[in-house]
């Protein structure tokens, strides 16, 4: 391997930080740039994760070009190495402490070089540029690495990459291996720019403790359209959720090369009572969207409370109001009142933290004095702010010093920072003195879903005082191994080094408090047999459980510097650093120098962005505009081999191809033309002759619902909720495992919201006009309508293309549709297909019209009405014209028969 000579090479400062669990991957093409190879080889040992992008382009221009390699990561990974390969000479990068790093950057700057900064943060991402110039026919390689240990999250991991090559690639291929000693409980995968086409790349593989996810799609796979042969489809996230088995309460103990790591999340435990105060903040700065959001999820939060639970709320702004003026039981009656008060709540006035968290602590502490906390339960407080302290005390070291004489060790303290307007190092600060932690909450469509995920994750305290215990003669420089509380869907994670004189078997206890009493889990394992099982050279990486160690003792050493003194901080920092060093970590102490090609002058800082209330700023980079589709997707033409698009004859419908039998395609009725159906259309009757100025008919609505009747002679009903009230049950179907349910607005025809609920896997997916919230484990996620998903879980399939349609299907299920109607009575409209899966005991609203359904012959004075008879009852059945919404605007007009309930 070339190097470059020491005296030929320039040095580009990376200042990055810590990142966390999500990838994005993204190359630009620039003139002749081409990409030829991409790749993503990502192996998952034990939860820690050790990914390898490489990018392979050559310069097909006739002068120099300037590439751009640019990369979106985790933000609590740490990149481990990066390396630039120019026409066989490797440029690689140096990992330096951060101020000799920045050392070298301003001197660069002070000679006159370009600089930029390479600042970017999203949700879950960081961003990583370089660029270089390459001469005309030059090759060039680019290999970053990071590693990251995956946190368990309401029951799950969570590995995230984001693809978006810009444009076609002749190799990519993502490789996901994952080795789980405690064997995989179930693994799904989760993409947001995923075809029908593009899901034949895609593979998984998966026995007991392995699997493996392939991602590997040819040119034609990629490519927008026929039209658009050019544009790649690849934009957007590719996610792989899996969870592991637990059948040994103390937790899996495992080892590989002399280092341990003891994971511990036991299943089957009760949840802990809880008293909780909600401090919300309701400054001025609040108002609009804000505190309409902050409403909705506490709304939602109260509904959630277990009746064991008891709590309180305080809302603050120039000063600190308690809604009662001690805690209450969560009983119907007492949830329904707060829901009352949290919806009256409105925004102005300033910010008042100090009096106001004070307040929290004094209500809690008075209850305890007063013996009207439950034996054996938690106190939580969880504070919501947008701002930065403007009345009373507003200085944040006092306020930090104050809340923590107050609480004393006795109360966790959670501090959610709405938006960038708030200190997000002083929240911390508070949060992490105080047993609890801080988050952020975006300020998005979805701001009231991530208050509520929030909640979610702490709802469920299962044990408290924990402690790891291990013989002191068998390890050494162990993790962090006593924590306040363990909530259900986390996981604790203690790491070590085992002395050199370990015995054969290895034990440990675990201590902790349940709710009325103290319990002890111990756990045993084998060292022989633990190393044996990480022998697999395919799924591991070498020595990637000291590696594990190093990584979460240097999360956990930053973490203590926020709450520490200054002495104390200098002495964990050095210890961070040191680490840092050894293991070639990019972390807040370090810098990456990476060397570039003599006479290239540029020099680039990028520095990871920290959670302080800033983004920092970014380079800008070219963006190519996507065109417009030219040709409206299909909705069930694959799925169902209907066989012709919608509309038209033309650019939508070729001519030669027939449309269905019995579907005429929509068009508004041409004004001077009232009726063209025959005069002997009992629904349409002939009108007088046209006038001056014809009026203008409506155009046909479509129905509530279609419903496809199997082993009818009649092929669907068209239904029409007119008499609907509130939330209706629309289906339910033990024997299907699933449940519809949904509120129809008479007055505007169309449903102002549709939850599908499915039992396995356990799913929930609430549609309204806005969006889709998919909950899964707890974890709600949001979904913009019109936006490709594409998500294969154990036994169901959940896609939505850009036409608005949302499907969940299995090989024996009926398929569910939601769809964003944007035809005529534009609104939320529900489809279903395979219905004659549904079992014997579906009913609902909907449902009943698959049992028992008997037609009664046909009047003889009048063949456009019928009886229906469903489950004993009569149903009068017109037959009318109306507007089939099932394939997508324009949408068909049909022939049907229509009932009224």
């Amino acid at each position: 391997m070339k190097t470059p000579a020491p005296g030929r090479a320039r040095g580009i400062v990376l200042v990055l930080l810590s990142l966390a669990t999500l990838q994005t991957l993204r190359a630009q093409k620039v003139n002749d740039i081409d990409i030829y190879s991409l790749t993503v080889d990502s192996r998952v040992s034990s939860r820690f994760a050790h990914t390898v992008v490489t990018s392979r382009v050559v310069n097909k221009a006739s002068t120099l070009q300037e590439v751009t390699f640019q990369m979106e990561l985790p933000k609590k990974a740490f990149i481990t190495n990066f390396s630039m390969i120019i026409d066989g000479v490797t440029y690689p990068g140096n990992i330096k402490e951060k101020a000799a790093a920045q050392e070298q950057y301003s001197a660069a700057v002070e000679r006159g070089e370009s600089a930029g900064l390479v600042k970017a943060t999203g949700r879950k991402t960081e961003q990583f540029q370089v660029s270089v110039s390459v001469a005309p026919a030059a090759k060039i390689t680019f290999k970053l690495v990071y590693e990251e240990l995956l946190v368990r999250h309401l029951g799950a991991y969570e590995l995230l990459l984001k693809v978006q090559p810009q444009q076609l690639v002749k190799h990519l291929q993502m490789d996901i291996y994952i080795f789980e000693p405690q064997g995989i409980s179930f693994l799904e995968t989760e993409s947001t720019f995923m075809t029908n086409e593009l899901a034949e790349a895609l593979t998984t593989s998966q026995n007991k403790t392995k699997a493996h996810v392939r991602f590997k799609p040819m040119l034609s796979q990629q490519q927008k359209s026929p039209e658009q042969q050019q544009d790649t489809v690849l934009d957007g996230n590719f996610i792989v959720r899996y969870d592991v088995d637990r059948t040994v309460s103390g937790g899996s103990i495992q080892i590989e090369n002399g280092y341990f790591v003891h994971y511990f999340a036991p299943e089957h435990l009760a949840t802990i009572p809880k008293n909780v105060i909600f401090v919300i903040d309701k400054s001025g700065s609040m108002s609009g969207r804000k505190i309409q959001q902050t409403r909705e999820a506490l709304i939602k939060i109260l509904g959630d409370l277990s009746p064991r639970d008891q709590f309180n709320l305080i809302s603050f702004s120039g000063e600190a109001t308690p809604w009662k003026p001690q805690l209450v039981a969560a009983s119907a009656e007492n949830v329904n009142e707060a829901k009352s008060y949290a919806t009256a709540i409105q925004a102005q006035g300033g910010t008042n933290i100090n009096d106001a968290i004070l307040m929290a602590v004094q209500l809690l502490e008075r209850a305890n004095r007063e013996e009207l906390l439950p034996a054996g339960s938690v106190t939580l407080i969880i504070l919501l702010t947008d701002g930065d302290p403007t009345v009373g005390e507003t200085n944040p070291s006092k306020i930090q010093k104050n809340v923590q004489e107050a609480i004393d060790g006795q109360h966790s303290l959670f501090c959610l920072g709405f938006g960038f307007d708030v200190s997000y190092a002083f929240l911390e600060k508070l949060a992490l003195d105080n047993g609890g932690l801080a988050r952020r909450i975006y300020e998005d469509s979805d701001s009231a879903l991530q208050l509520q995920d929030f909640y979610q994750e702490v709802a469920n305290p299962l044990m408290t005082s924990v402690a790891f215990e291990y013989p002191s003669n068998t390890v050494e420089a162990v993790t962090q191994d006593a924590f306040r509380l363990f909530f259900k869907g986390s996981e604790l994670v203690v790491a070590g080094k085992l002395r050199n004189q370990s015995p054969d078997v290895f034990s440990a206890k675990v201590r902790g408090q349940l709710h009325m009493e103290n319990i002890t889990f111990v756990t045993e394992s084998r060292v022989a047999e633990q190393e044996e099982a990480f022998w697999s050279p395919r799924y591991i990486f070498h020595s990637f459980m000291e590696r594990l160690w190093a990584y979460l003792t240097i999360q956990q050493l930053l973490e203590q510097t926020v709450s520490t003194l200054d002495a104390e901080k200098q002495a964990l920092e050095a210890r961070a650093l040191n680490l840092s060093l050894s293991y070639s970590f990019v972390t807040p102490l370090t810098s990456m120098v990476i060397t570039k090609p003599e006479g290239q002058e540029q020099s680039q800082v990028a520095e990871k962005p920290v959670e302080n209330g800033g983004c920092g700023s970014r380079v800008l980079t070219q963006h190519f505009p996507q065109p417009l589709p030219t040709s409206r997707p299909r909705f069930f033409d694959k799925l169902y081999n209907f066989p012709t698009r919608l509309g038209p004859p033309g650019p939508l419908h070729p001519p030669h191809l027939p449309y269905p039998p019995h579907r005429t395609p929509w068009r508004p009725t041409p004004p001077d033309v009232i009726s063209r159906k025959p005069l002997s259309d009992p629904l349409r009757p002939a009108l007088p002759a046209p006038r001056t100025t014809p009026a203008v008919p409506a155009p046909i609505q479509p129905p509530s619902v279609i419903l496809p009747l199997p082993g009818q002679s009649v092929d669907r009903l068209c239904v029409d909720l007119k008499h609907s009230q509130g939330s209706t049950n629309l289906l339910s179907d033990p024997g299907q495992g699933i449940e519809v349910t949904g509120h129809y607005e008479t007055e505007k025809a169309h449903f102002s919201w549709i939850e599908v609920t499915v039992k396995k896997p356990q799913l929930q997916v609430r549609a309204s006009p806005e969006h889709v919230v998919v909950t899964r484990n707890r974890r709600s996620s949001a979904y913009k309508w019109k936006k490709t998903l594409y998500s294969v879980m154990p036994g169901l399939k959940m896609t939505m293309d850009k036409a608005g349609l949302l499907l969940l299907s299995s090989p024996d299920r009926v398929t569910i549709g939601l769809l964003s109607w944007d035809g005529p009575g534009a609104g939320l409209r529900l489809l279903l297909r395979d219905t004659d899966r549904f079992s014997s005991h579906v009913s609902g609203t909907l449902g009943q019209f698959y049992q028992d359904v008997l037609w009664e012959p046909l009047a003889a004075a009048d063949d456009s009405k019928r009886t229906l008879r469903v489950q004993g009852h009569d149903h009068s059945a017109t037959r009318e014209l109306k507007l089939d919404y099932q394939e997508g605007p324009p949408g068909m007009e049909i022939s049907c028969w229509s009932v009224e309930l």
